[in-house]
């Protein structure tokens, strides 16, 4: 066989090798077209001064060409040599991961130098976690990275969650392609190109560095845009060299676990559910509250054995638990858990990157209480100090004699207190005296049909059940049209939470080569009514807390969750939404009754 390249290529080589090294030798020539361009000026001017020489060039015309040539040569170096010197002395991006010397996983180390004299390619000179569901060969020879004992050998990143969900076996299956990849790596063409487009890519970044003075700053652009040009007409061929390499990595890796690979890529996606469910559900609400879960890798367990026993398609998964779990690779699993868990606050929520006094660690056996209860009481808290602020009409308050002449049901509404009942009345439309309007039938089934909606989306537990009970407010068609004392409910809750965000002190983002990591979204923008929704929510659980013996507690693919004689609630966003988009305190009432909740009585809110 013979190479795509004029280098060669030996036989039985990868064809996604030889395709990479062919990718990377176009790279390379972009570089090489870029070096020509700056040095053809010279070239010329070489030329004519020659010519003067020879006596071939000469006369005031020539003389004024060679000045021209000459200084316009002059200027094309000195810009070409800065691009150089920037694009060799940017620093480019690393992902923030989680260092893991040999001495903390000494058998995680030793695997992975196994699996690569399996497969015949260089050892990775270190390895690292992520806080994700991922692994990959991550480039870090770079002076300002600092050596590695491996030399220019790649650092392989491990995401976290696979070393607590999967087992030893396969973790090894999981990872064979990826360490397999530092063969084609290791090719000087290949790490050449590479060590060139990661110049340019941070070239392109050094403009925006705060450090620099406005002098600076208008060389950076323009060496930005002349290493964007130079990024541009590579691009293409380095998406293809990666491809060629993954590729390559993929070929060499069949023989080595391949029927336990196809069982193990099962498992990637199961850990990539799980572990967005963690997050979104369990760890953001807890970042929210100043505490970041310690333990986010060994949740991940939890969640994912949740997840098997609630979903058939998922069943048996669990019944692995029993083999070695990859964490006893490491010496210390709980630290370096901690570690990763607050990496991911960082991530995904911005949060600091040392603990503190309104930054703690929680564990799960205090998630409840520190967590789950402490959300309750604010978000109930704030619910009632909007509810101060608004008249009995929804308006705001103009003074304190504001409750006279109110709706029945709501003349108390400023001095009740912290009670649910409270609540319900103001945002209930099927009061005392209000009667039927013409359409009221279309208008509770259009109510019925958005809170059904609304039930789909997340946070709902229970859209099936509600759906029942929209269609009986329907057929009884005793509410009037819409609930527009929601409608004022929620703005002034959005108001209030966004006054509260913009007072909060903003946390430091993790910084990159290039200034603040951007942050992942977590969660989708959520309206107005959801938010009160939320609201009432955590209210009726207050009350249920310290009227009905019930607990706060965890679920792991929910987050919070209302314990009622020990067993999670799961119909009460059903009967809340009833309340919030219908006006209709009846399901929750009759909630409440069953579960033993005494509206009437105030609730702490602290």
């Amino acid at each position: 066989m013979y190479g795509v390249s004029g280098t060669g290529s030996v036989i039985g080589e990868e064809l996604g090798a030889r395709a990479a090294r062919a990718r990377a030798l176009a790279v390379l020539r972009v570089r090489g077209r870029a070096l020509g361009a700056a040095v053809l000026p010279a070239a010329v001017a070489v030329v004519l001064y020659a010519g003067g020489v020879t006596g071939h060039f000469t006369g005031p015309g020539w003389d004024t060409a060679r000045w021209v040539v000459t200084a316009l040569a002059v200027v094309v170096l000195l810009v070409a040599a800065a691009v150089a010197l920037v694009v060799a002395r940017a620093r480019p991006a690393v992902t923030p991961t989680v260092e893991l010397a040999e001495s903390s996983a000494p058998d995680l180390y030793r695997m992975v130098r196994d699996l690569a004299d399996r497969l015949g390619v260089p050892a990775p000179s270190a390895i690292a976690l992520t806080p994700d569901c991922d692994s990959w060969l991550e480039d870090r020879s770079h002076p300002a990275h600092g050596r590695h004992r491996g030399g220019d050998a790649p650092v392989l990143v491990i995401g976290s969650p696979f070393l607590w969900w999967m087992r030893v076996a396969e973790l090894r299956a999981v990872l064979a392609p990826v360490v397999a990849g530092t063969g084609p790596a290791a090719h000087p063409d290949i790490a050449a190109a590479r060590r060139f487009v990661r110049g340019l890519d941070a070239a392109v970044a050094v403009p925006r560095h705060p450090d620099l003075d406005p002098v600076r700053r208008l060389g950076a652009r323009g060496v930005g845009r002349l290493a964007r040009i130079m990024l541009k007409g590579c691009r293409g061929h380095a998406a293809e060299m990666e491809r060629g390499v993954a590729a390559a990595g993929s070929e060499r890796a069949q023989a080595v676990d391949y029927g336990v690979r196809i069982v193990a890529q099962e498992q990637v996606g199961l850990a990539y559910a799980g572990w967005d469910r963690l997050l979104t559900r369990v760890a953001l609400p807890a970042w929210r509250m100043g505490r970041w879960p310690a333990r986010l890798d060994a949740g991940v367990v939890s969640a994912l054995t949740e997840l098997s026993r609630r979903d058939r398609l998922a069943e048996g998964f669990a019944s692995r638990l029993g083999e070695r779990p990859a964490c006893d690779l490491l010496e210390e699993p709980g630290a370096v858990d901690e570690a990763t868990s607050l990496l991911a606050a960082r991530l995904f929520h911005g949060g600091p990157a040392e603990p503190g006094p309104d930054w703690a660690p929680v564990e799960w056996s205090q998630y409840p209480e520190e967590v789950v209860d402490r959300k309750w009481r604010a978000d109930a808290a704030r619910l009632h100090q909007v509810l101060d602020g608004l008249g009995p009409a929804g308006r705001p308050d103009p003074g304190p004699h504001a409750g006279a002449g109110a709706a029945p049901g709501e003349a108390s509404d400023a001095s009740d207190g912290p009670t649910l009942s409270r609540v319900m009345a103001r945002l209930s439309t099927a009061r005392p005296g209000a009667g039927n309007t013409p359409g009221a039938a279309e208008a509770a089934h259009d109510a019925g049909e958005g809170a059904h909606a609304a039930a789909a989306g997340e946070g709902a537990y229970e859209a099936g059940a509600y759906e029942a009970g929209a269609g009986e407010a329907a057929d009884e068609a005793a509410l009037p049209e819409g609930n527009p004392a929601a409608d004022a409910l929620a703005a002034a809750l959005t108001a209030q939470a966004a006054r509260e965000e913009g007072l909060r002190p903003a946390a430091p983002a993790a910084e990159g080569p290039d200034g603040p990591l951007p942050l992942f979204p977590l969660q989708p923008p959520r309206t107005g009514r959801d938010l009160l929704a939320d609201h009432v929510a955590a209210m009726v659980c207050c009350a249920a807390v310290d009227t009905a013996e019930a607990a706060p507690g965890l679920d792991w693919l929910d987050g919070p969750a209302l314990l009622v004689a020990g067993e999670r609630s799961t119909d009460l966003n059903a009967v809340v939404l009833a309340l919030v988009e219908d006006g209709d305190p009846e399901p929750l009432r009759a909630w409440l009754t069953r579960t033993g909740v005494r509206p009437e009585k105030p609730v702490r809110l602290v």
